[in-house]
């Protein structure tokens, strides 16, 4: 019996692996890069205008 539980935690545990991995690589929606890009376009703007100085 005692054999039985020491097989047991493995299995359970390459279970519990399979449903976290399953859970982690599901599709997510995303939100999109709409302001992510809007930021770096100022970053750029910005970085473009205290460059033209020198």
């Amino acid at each position: 019996m005692a054999v039985l539980a020491w097989l047991l935690i493995p299995l359970l545990t390459a279970i519990g692996a399979g449903l976290w991995g399953s859970w982690a690589g599901r599709n997510r929606k995303a939100a999109g890069d709409g302001s992510e890009l809007a930021g770096y376009a100022r970053f750029r703007e910005a970085m473009e205008k205290s460059h033209t100085g020198t």
